[in-house]
């Protein structure tokens, strides 16, 4: 492989030992509370709704394009072939099986890159996914109670952009978004001021691993962490048991937060998908490819 880098073994055991000890640092109360069989409604969907394991998260990937030396414990890994002196690398073969992928996801991220933020949503998704039902998504009670939720969504206009979130809406707040969503409307609709969009930076590194450095899916991870914490302080759930004060978009104060809060993390958004962006538009390179630099 031409221009590979090769990690000599402290080196990317050091590497990944930070990256191990970055994401625990975030997460180590709930890994405590997962082996007791204990639930989180907030960071449980970091891993349930993301289809991903801790241990996926806090382990550390080089990158295609980078090498291990004495890495035998790599070998099993999807993704990587090791020779016989034990040098780990992902291969090409897996890089050129993913090119589906990293197209998409590049096409995806320039476009929602390309859109100016929207802000005036606040959070509201969460209130439509239990409007007129007796349901909930989690189990802890709703600050507002269901009449109290119900006239929130009623006072304020539904503006989802995101699909995925839209999806969960009840019947009846369905008609009440500013604009029918749909799957195969995702790449018109997205855009970089929303949570969701944002937490999916997380996905899509997730979907990726372990073509990008372990590196950008921990700091796609924090913002997601980050923004997920936002997202259900926002929502109508009382989880002042887990540590979590809310954010009562109810109000004019509550609101002026949100959107504090959402413009910190939509900027972040934006500097981590130009990050992701150039890493597909070099993997496309890597493969042979011209990425098409529109």
């Amino acid at each position: 492989m031409v221009d590979e880098l090769v990690l000599a073994r402290p080196d990317w055991q050091s590497r990944a030992r930070a990256h191990r000890d970055r994401i625990e640092a975030l997460i180590a109360p709930y890994l405590d509370a997962h082996r007791r069989g204990d639930k989180h409604p907030v960071i449980d969907f970091l891993f349930t709704y993301y289809s991903a394991r801790p241990g996926q998260v806090m382990r550390w990937h080089p990158g295609y394009g980078v090498a291990l030396a004495q890495a035998h414990r790599y070998r099993e890994l999807r993704g990587y072939v090791c020779d016989d002196r034990d040098t780990a690398r992902v291969s090409r073969e897996h890089l050129i099986s993913r090119l589906h992928l990293v197209r998409w996801i590049l096409d995806m991220e320039r476009a929602t890159a390309g859109r100016a933020p929207r802000l005036s949503c606040f959070g509201l998704h969460e209130w439509a996914m239990v409007y007129r039902t007796g349901e909930k998504r989690h189990e802890v009670p709703l600050r507002l109670g269901s009449a109290g939720t119900d006239a929130v969504v009623e006072a304020h206009p539904l503006r989802c952009t995101h699909f995925d979130a839209f999806r969960f809406f009840t019947e009846d707040a369905v008609p009440l978004n500013a604009t029918p969503l749909s799957r195969a409307d995702a790449l018109a609709n997205e855009q970089p001021g929303c949570l969701h969009a944002n937490m999916d930076l997380y996905r899509y590194c997730l979907k990726l691993t372990p073509l990008i450095p372990g590196d950008l899916l921990a700091e796609c991870f924090e913002l997601a962490f980050t923004a997920r914490a936002l997202d259900m302080r926002a929502s109508p759930y009382d989880l002042s048991s887990y540590g979590y004060r809310p954010v009562p978009i109810e109000t004019p104060d509550g609101r002026a937060q949100y959107v504090r809060e959402q413009t910190a993390i939509a900027r972040r958004g934006q500097e981590l998908r130009e990050v992701l962006v150039t890493t597909c538009e070099d993997l496309l390179a890597a493969a042979g490819e011209t990425p098409d630099l529109r």
